[in-house]
Order: C-alpha cells, then structure tokens, then sequence
C-alpha cells in the first residue's frame, strides 16, 4: 500500500529512536508493562510517534491489565489499516498507521471485555505520543 508518508529505511533511523524504530518500522513489541502510557488516564488524543497522526483517544482507552496500552476503538475509522499478521506461528490482526504504515500493535476480538465494541486494540506505547486536553495524570 502506498502510505500519505513515504521515507526510506535511513530516514526513519534518523528520526526515531532505536526503540521507537524497532516497534514501528521493524514490527517489534515493547517488553509488557515497561511503557510510557500502560496506565496513563489521561485525557487526550494518542498520535502516531512516526508521524503524527491522530490515531486513539482517551474516551476509547481501558484498563485491560494485558500489558499494553488498550483501546476499544480507533478515532476515525480510516486512522488505522488492518493486515493479516501470520508471524510467530499463529494469525493475528496487525494494526498500522494509514498515514505512514508504521507498526502499532494488533487487535482482537471477542475476549470479554464490557466494551461496545469487544475489541481489544493493544498497542505499543513507544508507538503513540499522547497529547494531554485537560486533567491531571498521576501515572
């Protein structure tokens, strides 16, 4: 697919941290209860930390105690692409950002969490910059 932002494999080392670079340009997942914004409630939008666009937001983000930050539903329903993911042996649902195709995590579905959509969207913290509207956040 071709994405809004296109940039060689030299300018996203350039940009992003090696951490950050793992996760979104190489597919990797940060270790589970290590990131920035696993039990942040704070209110705001979470963008893409690649390019900036906006992808969650607070209103949809739950407390799955999965590891990971959790979302129920993307902010609009085109922020996110959605790929077959058949690594590590088993079929997952990959989510990317549309804008840029960095890597943010996966979602599932039908795990029993009392959300409207029953979907659970795990994504890496190193993949999202939070942009607090209000509030304070203690974690």
């Amino acid at each position: 697919m071709a994405y809004d932002i296109e940039k060689s494999d030299e300018q996203w080392r350039a940009e992003l941290t090696p951490a950050e670079y793992a996760v979104l340009r190489r597919a990797g997942t940060e270790p589970a209860f290590t990131g920035e914004y696993t039990d942040t409630t704070a209110e705001g939008v979470y963008a893409c930390r690649a390019c900036g666009a906006e992808l969650f937001t607070s209103a949809t983000k739950f407390a799955s105690h999965c590891g990971w930050p959790s979302f129920f539903d993307p902010k609009d329903s085109d922020a996110v692409e959605l790929v077959e993911d058949r690594s590590h042996g088993m079929v997952r649902t990959e989510v990317r950002c549309r804008r840029c195709g960095s890597h943010l995590g996966h979602v599932f579905a039908g795990e029993g969490y009392p959300t409207p959509t029953d979907q659970r969207y795990c994504i890496n913290s190193v993949s999202l910059r939070l942009t607090p509207t209000g509030g304070d956040d203690p974690a």
